[in-house]
């Protein structure tokens, strides 16, 4: 997102308080109209947040770009029994059943249906975006040899080149199309996970030149090699590839490293790619007691990351009569514009191809009623309370680090939050024991976007935002607490698990 905040509703949490008791959650259930009754069962106190802290840091070193966070999702999902739905083929739903679709390899929805699934009842769903602040390839990258470099033409996706992208080691990733001797056009992934290119910066003691402003397109382009020739006299190898071929306007050396990896003999076999680059450095813990996570591409795989988990770990036996879904979109970044985004027909036609599949009488009405019956779950990273800027925050909407998912406000409307929605997850978060913290932006600070408005008024279902705290929100390197990914495990968990219940107050 351009920017965003976090949010606690009530009151910051106190430190002499254990994490599910905070004063603050407290005071947000007060607000709500229901105490606790004798009905509600036991908070899960055998939850174990922790467990998902290595997990987590796995996921976001092995796959560094959208498309292979889409991979690693979606073969989960098929180890865990969900079948894959090609949107080109016509659709079979069964009570019961477990899907998965995609959409360009880089968005994909999952959802189990529940066993006593009727048509028109509702979708419990928790979504989110899995793209990320990057530099991608140009469609024509290879650059003239300036003073011995070879430089490699790279463009900003969203915020990505800002000032946290220099002196980093950066590998190169993402999806390349490779036609097979048999005509067939095929999709692979590619990792270049070694330093390969870096934006170097300008000493200080070169005065103005080194102070900035910098320049996009001219002071922030990588370096990938050494070509000297023009000195030496020693001509580089070529590759002779033909022209009118793609790998004739890509970087020779590149081409090498990207056929290498992939076991390509014939260089002209790759008709095109789309690549970007990544920080290196893996994913760890840190802090003196490991209470940190500590990595790139944070906002927002790990909304994505707690959101599958939790879709995996909810029982079948648990809200048996609604749908659980999940949607992990592209380009939320830049706006949600394409097709692939939350802002596109992805999510709305794959409910209607459900009602459709599960009814003999599908139409609007009982479209209308299975999307009147749902709920939204919008999540997205929110950033957590810095202790050098806290003059940026209000008081009481300040969200902590390994405390709990925090809802979001806005009065403006670029947050779905409403008091009604609040009030729901605020009785979910009862039932699971989850603490909830709330943010709101400051009258004289602008408030982020998220895909909860744009995504609930075009489905029209009840719709709240929410989501896990981090630090350092569209830097290249990002912090979380090591709690938080499986704290949020713990609340979309307990969203699958009671929503069904939970909707009967809501009536």
């Amino acid at each position: 997102m351009v920017r965003k905040t976090s949010s606690g509703f009530f009151t910051s949490i106190h430190e002499d308080l254990p994490l599910h008791v905070s004063r603050g959650y407290d005071r947000m259930v007060q607000h709500t109209a229901y105490a606790p009754t004798p009905r509600d069962p036991i908070p899960q106190k055998t939850f174990s947040p922790e467990k998902y802290t290595q997990p987590y840091l796995d996921f976001m070193t092995n796959n560094p770009t959208i498309f292979h966070a889409v991979a690693a999702f979606t073969a989960q999902l098929e180890k865990a029994g969900y079948e894959y739905l090609s949107e080109r083929t016509q659709w079979k739903i069964q009570p019961g059943g477990k899907y998965y679709t995609k959409r360009n390899g880089s968005a994909f929805i999952a959802f189990a249906v529940g066993k006593d699934y009727k048509p028109g009842n509702g979708v419990g769903i928790v979504a989110g975006h899995i793209d990320a602040l990057t530099a991608k390839l140009k469609p024509v990258p290879k650059l003239a040899t300036k003073a011995g470099y070879i430089q490699l033409g790279v463009a900003p996706y969203a915020g990505g080149l800002n000032s946290t992208w220099w002196d980093r080691d950066l590998g190169i990733g993402g999806r390349v199309l490779v036609k097979t001797k048999d005509g067939k056009i095929e999709e692979r992934l590619v990792k270049l996970d070694w330093p390969i290119a870096r934006i170097p910066t300008l000493a200080p003691h070169f005065g103005a030149a080194a102070q900035g402003p910098f320049n996009l397109e001219t002071n922030m382009v990588p370096i990938i090699g050494l070509d000297n020739s023009d000195i030496t006299g020693q001509k580089q190898s070529t590759l002779n590839l033909p022209a009118g071929t793609f790998v004739s306007t890509q970087p020779e050396r590149l081409v090498r490293a990207i056929a290498g990896q992939l076991g390509v003999e014939d260089y002209t076999s790759i008709v095109n790619w789309e690549l970007e680059l990544f920080d290196i450095q893996p994913a760890q813990v840190g802090g003196l007691d490991k209470e940190f996570i500590f990595a790139g591409r944070i906002d927002d795989k790990l909304c994505c990351f707690a959101a599958i988990e939790a879709l995996l770990a909810s029982s079948d036996d648990a809200s048996p009569g609604i749908i659980k879904m999940v949607g992990c979109f592209d380009d939320e970044e830049i706006g949600s514009y394409l097709r692939q985004g939350a802002r596109s027909n992805f999510m709305s036609s794959v409910i209607e191809r459900i009602c459709e599949a599960s009814s003999d009488h599908c139409g609007p009405n009982l479209i209308s009623q299975t999307l009147a019956n749902s709920f939204l779950v919008s999540s997205d990273v929110i950033h957590a309370v810095n202790p050098n800027f806290l003059g940026a925050y209000l008081e009481n909407h300040s969200p902590r680090l390994n405390v709990g998912v925090t809802v979001s406000a806005d009065s403006n409307g670029h947050m779905t939050t409403d008091s009604v929605s609040t009030a729901l997850l605020s009785r979910v978060a009862e039932k699971c024991g989850s603490t909830l913290q709330v943010f709101q932006i400051r009258n004289d600070s602008r408030s982020g976007g998220t895909i909860g408005p744009m995504t609930s008024s075009k489905l029209g279902c009840r719709a709240i935002d929410c989501g896990i705290p981090q630090l350092s929100m569209h830097s290249i390197r990002a912090t979380t607490g090591s709690l938080d990914p499986g704290l949020g495990v713990k609340l979309y968990k307990g969203f699958f698990d009671y929503f069904e219940q939970v909707d009967t107050e809501f009536q």
